[in-house]
């Protein structure tokens, strides 16, 4: 990280660095640094940053590293979320700097003030996200997909074991079918978006086919009818980026809060039956497609 008090910015317009936003790492391009105190550039600098496909915020240089911190490679949420997520001094750090923020304008203003979700994640879990993370980048191994254990059927039978503990027609139990009904939605629509590392794109993009043409054992298939529960993981660990973008209020959130848990937690007691699948291989002609992909 790069000192707060410098007389000169530490970064450069233009310069592409890795940003902070809330517990996630996210590629970004420095649109200018401003001071934050006019009568003493000792104080340090706030920069404006661009992040890759969203928008233009402003934060404090304990926020941004260096692109090369990261042996140079171009990180997508996805790639930056599982072994970056859980740092707990950077997560006391966050607290510490939340009242330096300055919002670039009211709309982002609103955005920050926002309920945040802290979405407990068992120590268990956390170490599947890392171990997930070096399998595929720095093993580049592969996932099986169609899953043997798919987030359909995590969801389904998940649902079926908390459902028996909620009186039928409650409002407890109309909410467990929502959020497990939501959770699938939102793996459908952000696992080719946001979930995915560089080096699976090209299975994705052959899964994606399939599914679409909707052929043989693919037919009626959802991307969660194919997808394990590592991928499911990382859609856990970028919940709070997306539920921020939503205007859910506080008591809202704390009860989406307490359902994410339950299911995180249930999860975890059952990593031999959803996380022990075992990666694959890609094999030659694979790392030469995906490769020529890059």
């Amino acid at each position: 990280m790069a000192p707060s008090t410098s007389a000169q910015p530490a970064y450069s317009k233009d310069e592409k660095v890795l940003c902070f936003h809330h517990e996630l790492l996210y590629e970004a391009k420095v649109v200018e640094a401003k001071v934050k105190d006019p009568n003493d550039k000792k104080d340090g600098y706030l920069y404006r940053v661009h992040y890759k496909g969203w928008k233009n915020t402003l934060i404090p240089a304990p926020w941004i590293c260096k692109a090369e911190a990261k042996d140079g490679l171009q990180m997508s949420p996805a790639e930056s979320a599982p072994a970056l997520a859980y740092s707990e001094e950077r997560h006391s750090k966050e607290k510490r700097m939340g009242t330096e923020l300055t919002p670039a304008n009211a709309q982002e203003e609103d955005f920050l003030r926002r309920p945040a979700v802290r979405l407990f994640m068992p120590d268990a879990l956390k170490s599947i996200l890392v171990d997930d993370w070096e399998k595929v980048t720095k093993e580049q191994k592969l996932a099986p997909v169609p899953s043997p254990t798919p987030v359909t059927q995590f969801l389904n039978e998940y649902e079926a074991s908390e459902m028996a503990h909620r009186r039928p027609n409650s409002a407890e139990a109309d909410i467990l079918e929502e959020v497990v009904a939501g959770v699938k939605e939102y793996f459908n629509k952000s696992l080719g978006r946001i979930l995915l590392y560089r080096f699976e794109r090209q299975q994705f993009y052959e899964m994606h086919k399939a599914v679409e043409a909707g052929h043989g054992e693919h037919a009626g298939k959802t991307l969660a009818d194919l997808y394990g529960c590592e991928h499911l993981l990382r859609l856990f660990v970028s919940l709070p980026d997306l539920i921020a973008h939503t205007n859910m209020d506080q008591q809202s959130v704390s009860r989406l809060r307490e359902e994410l848990t339950k299911m995180t937690s249930w999860m975890a007691k059952r990593l031999e039956k959803y996380l022990g699948n075992e990666y694959q291989h890609a094999g030659q002609e694979y790392l030469e497609s995906a490769k020529n992909g890059a």
